[in-house]
């Protein structure tokens, strides 16, 4: 099932008027993380959000704590409604430069996960950096995992088709974990969804040259997030994927990327790289568009590219047919 879908078009589309103007208000009115420290940074990014509505409406979503490695770990399941046999399951880490975000910052994009791809997800608050650099948030996000493989089942989820995924710095996590699971013998893995992922710490990448600056999500952000999470440098194969001698024998793997994000040239090789070592891939990048993106669900390109990757997920993750 290896599908190589890389981009046909160069880099350097120029977003439509809606996606423009969206980014513009983003770029000048993001916080300048970088010149803030942590606990700064989270209290200016939790008051730009908007109210919790809880949208889409779920048939269960619940908080629910268990043991970490670090101590307790909240969880949030979503089971979206559902009559039938039980659901695929989805291990979800948020993005947020592995500094800030949690459970309710996700909440909605969870939901229509859930939803979208007819999945029980379960939402993982893991620990924070720098009160935790890494591999805390990571060992938290191999917890959960191991959690739903052998509890997904009370929330009417299936443990034979777990997926795990993530965004940004949820990305690294959800690839850091396949190959740790890959490494230990299990948790069996169907799939991995890597959304715009964090990948590694190079900031010499031909998108961090062009899109550094002026979209968003910048070079000296970047770099501000990976000081916070690795102090310590990234040899470590559970923060850098691409530290792994291999990745042959990794789980299908679902890979979005966004063209005007500087991680996109990290994230489009990862790609390749795992197409190269045998991994079934469905890849996409996102011609035109940034990061963080498919958090805004208010944006028309947002809608349609929910629908097209809610697809892939579901195609990874469809059970056997019957041949007969």
């Amino acid at each position: 099932m290896t599908v190589r879908t890389f981009p046909t078009t160069g880099p350097g589309a120029v977003p439509d008027p809606e996606v423009a103007a969206v980014l513009a208000t983003l770029d000048a009115g993001f916080p300048d993380v970088a010149t803030m420290a942590a606990t700064e940074a989270r209290a200016a990014i939790r008051a730009r959000r908007a109210p919790l509505q809880r949208l889409p409406d779920m048939a269960l979503a619940r908080d629910l704590t268990i043991d970490g490695p670090g101590g307790p770990l909240p969880l949030r399941v979503f089971r979206p409604h559902h009559d039938g046999e039980p659901l695929p399951v989805i291990v979800f880490a948020h993005g947020g430069g592995f500094v800030f975000c949690d459970l309710d910052s996700h909440d909605e994009f969870c939901r229509s996960m859930a939803a979208g791809v007819g999945a029980l997800v379960v939402s993982v608050d893991y620990r924070l950096a720098p009160e935790h650099a890494g591999p805390a948030a990571h060992d938290d996000m191999f917890a959960a995992l191991r959690w739903a493989a052998a509890n997904a089942g009370d929330y009417g989820g299936d443990p034979s088709r777990i997926a795990v995924a993530g965004d940004s710095a949820g990305g690294n996590l959800a690839a850091t974990v396949a190959i740790a699971a890959r490494d230990a013998g299990g948790p069996r893995i169907a799939a991995q969804i890597l959304i715009y992922p964090v990948i590694d710490d190079d900031f010499e990448t031909e998108s961090y040259r062009r899109f550094g600056t002026g979209h968003y999500n910048t070079t000296s952000a970047m770099r501000w997030y990976w000081a916070n999470y690795a102090p310590h440098g990234t040899d470590d194969v559970r923060l850098v994927p691409t530290r792994a001698d291999s990745l042959a024998g990794l789980p299908p793997a679902v890979v979005i990327t966004a063209e005007l994000d500087p991680p996109c040239s990290a994230g489009d090789a990862y790609a390749q790289r795992l197409a190269a070592d045998g991994v079934a891939i469905r890849y996409r990048r996102y011609t035109g568009l940034f990061h963080g993106f498919l958090s805004i669900p208010s944006l028309a390109a947002t809608v349609a590219a929910r629908t097209e990757i809610w697809a892939m997920v579901r195609e990874m993750l469809d059970p056997p047919r019957d041949p007969r």
